[in-house]
């Protein structure tokens, strides 16, 4: 790990339970400064915040729930292209067979926002800007950075039937 990488990683540890306050406290909130914690994105997909039961992995899959946990460093961290493939095959599995997904991050904005958007890009062949909109139209506190973005235009170039490599370089 690069000193500038090893820098933010121990920065987002230390701001963790701050920021993750901070979202508790907007989703809390009355009025215009109200966060939800989550919302619906399809009938597959659900994006929001860090689930807050305090269950153990035991327990989740004793309710039915399977975990897929592709971490990516918080704040300033960039899924890579494998990561949103494996998280795009996992959300289309449960799309065939009808069942849901809880795409979460810590805050619901920025990591698993990426990750929604390399989903719609997948099964509706939509541009990265695209299936930014579209989430920012239901979760309109969604913040995709620039370097995510790269990522999105690359899984889309990877990804698109109708895209040839020419045509984005």
């Amino acid at each position: 790990m690069a000193p500038s990488e090893w820098l933010g990683a121990g920065l987002a540890r230390a701001l963790f339970y701050p920021t993750l306050l901070y979202t508790v406290l907007r989703g809390m909130l009355n009025g215009p400064g109200h966060r939800a914690w989550y919302h619906r994105i399809d009938g597959t997909v659900l994006l929001g915040a860090l689930p807050l039961r305090s269950l153990t992995r035991k327990e989740w899959k004793n309710v039915g729930v399977e975990q897929l946990r592709l971490s990516t460093v918080d704040m300033l961290g960039i899924p890579t292209l494998a990561n949103l493939q494996k998280g795009v095959q996992f959300a289309l599995k449960y799309r065939s067979l009808g069942q849901c997904v809880y795409v979460h991050c810590k805050a619901g904005r920025s990591r698993s926002a990426t990750m929604v958007a390399a989903y719609l890009i997948q099964v509706h062949n939509w541009s990265p800007e695209e299936a930014i909109k579209v989430i920012t139209s239901i979760r309109s506190h969604i913040h995709i950075t620039n370097g995510q973005l790269e990522v999105l235009r690359e899984f889309y170039k990877a990804n698109s039937p109708n895209v040839t490599h020419q045509s984005l370089t």
